[in-house]
């Protein structure tokens, strides 16, 4: 029988004797030494500037072809937003000093509070943790949204992180990511529509659009199809915007009465909890209706 000895003294220093099993489940406190611990000064210092926002945008890889195999309805899949959303809210659950997301299309935004200390704010740890629990979340998630349809291949997720520090700059960069939803959602709809119901092959609907402005595109959907480009759906048109906010909820407790019987009540609680947004984030509404999101610029 293999057993932990006890503990002895030889030439004053103190030593342990175990068997060979009991090695299997036994470790150092701290990395042990040795001659080629010199490779970690390879690795390079990549601490975020204090005081800034820290910002995680993640992009679907190849997504254009993903689509094509997973046959995304054109030009929105309700369905894939819904997971893209549902997968940032997973991120934003297991890292809540995450503040605000936006998302679009494929991609989506993390914006991490300008106090966080999370990961001693390693540019690479934030970048990594966001992307893996994302692309995780999206596998996990898939059947809740495409039902019988098969996950044929797991998608990838490309990351990048940028600092930004006052509450101006990043509300710019959010403004940039929603217009840039507007310009490829105005496109994609009027692109789809002429292929869909006028017959025009994708190269033709191409040619067709060619040299337009926003106001052409809004006019070939108004007089040629009778659409209102501003009734199309807001998480179309506007994307998601994900926040925390407390929200009061009911549950049943039970209680205890003075017979020893037990009584249900409904109480009233104040649970903080991740809310969707489709809305405008680049005019000033939002944010004065939601003024605890940013953080005060002289922190």
């Amino acid at each position: 029988m293999l057993l932990l000895h006890i503990n002895r003294y030889h030439r004053g220093i103190k030593t342990c004797v175990i068997g060979p099993l009991a090695r299997l489940f036994t470790c150092t406190p701290t990395m042990a030494k040795s001659k080629f611990e010199y490779v970690r000064n390879f690795e390079v210092d990549d601490t975020c500037l204090r005081n800034c926002y820290i910002v995680v945008r993640l992009d679907g890889r190849n997504f254009h072809k993903f689509a094509e195999q997973h046959k995304f309805t054109k030009p929105n899949d309700n369905r894939a937003l819904g997971l893209m959303a549902r997968s940032a809210r997973s991120v934003m659950e297991e890292l809540d000093d995450i503040i605000i997301a936006y998302g679009q299309s494929d991609e989506f935004s993390f914006v991490f509070k300008r106090t966080s200390t999370w990961f001693k704010r390693r540019a690479s740890k934030f970048m990594t943790h966001v992307a893996s629990q994302f692309s995780s979340s999206y596998v996990f998630y898939w059947k809740d949204f495409f039902r019988a349809q098969p996950l044929i291949y797991p998608p990838g997720f490309d990351g990048r992180v940028v600092l930004y520090p006052s509450n101006r700059n990043l509300k710019d960069y959010l403004s940039w990511r929603q217009a840039d939803c507007h310009i490829n959602n105005l496109y994609n709809t009027v692109f789809w529509t002429l292929v869909q119901k006028s017959g025009l092959t994708t190269i033709q609907a191409e040619d067709r659009l060619k040299g337009t402005l926003a106001a052409d595109k809004n006019e070939i959907l108004f007089s040629e199809f009778d659409i209102n480009y501003n009734n199309e759906p807001a998480i179309h048109r506007k994307g998601t915007t994900l926040i925390w906010e407390k929200r009061d909820e009911a549950v049943t407790k039970q209680i205890s009465l003075a017979n020893d019987e037990k009584k249900e009540v409904l109480v009233t609680r104040s649970r903080k909890s991740v809310q969707s947004y489709h809305c405008d984030i680049i005019g000033e509404q939002f944010w004065l209706q939601h003024p605890d999101v940013l953080e005060d610029d002289d922190c």
